[in-house]
């Protein structure tokens, strides 16, 4: 059965966090896909390195969870962007439905806004914190985000970010 015939894209989670603070501004429903290949040293979340990890959700599935919690939404892991095709789908049904939606990724916006694939996940996105986790650069007096070199960009910073290099 394809899309069109009625079946949504899968992605593979984690864990979803119900009523999170720490992903994001106010109350939020935070994602965590599996997998990523950054392995930053001092990464606070190791296990979400397996790319097997988790287990498989649709895009049905997920916006079940998010509408019945009612707040904002983080994509977070791993890095959500290695799934990138389901997860443009999900980032579309999310706003859709009026969610807020923030992302954490260890590219940083340049890379995003360079890939084809990635970078039509911008036009979606109400904030992203950029940057792989760098642990000689930790500073736990930073909001939403644990090393200096990582930023946190609003849809005005990408929207400019993506016409600069795009």
């Amino acid at each position: 059965m394809t899309k069109a015939a009625g079946t949504m894209s899968s992605l593979r989670v984690l864990e979803i966090i119900d009523g999170t603070i720490v992903d994001g501004p106010g109350l939020r429903t935070s994602i965590y896909f599996a997998g990523c290949a950054h392995q930053c040293p001092g990464c606070h979340n190791p296990l979400s390195w397996d790319f097997d990890g988790g287990h498989i959700m649709t895009v049905g599935e997920i916006m079940v969870r998010i509408e019945e919690n009612g707040f904002g939404v983080t994509f977070t892991g791993g890095d959500p962007l290695y799934q990138i095709e389901p997860l443009i789908e999900l980032a579309s049904a999310v706003k859709r439905a009026g969610f807020n939606l923030w992302c954490y990724t260890g590219f940083t916006v340049e890379e995003i806004c360079s890939s084809v694939s990635m970078r039509r996940l911008i036009p979606y996105l109400d904030a992203l914190v950029d940057g792989p986790f760098v642990q000689s650069l930790r500073d736990t007096t930073l909001r939403f985000r644990g090393s200096s070199n990582q930023r946190i960009l609003d849809k005005a910073d990408l929207t400019t970010m993506l016409g600069r290099i795009g």
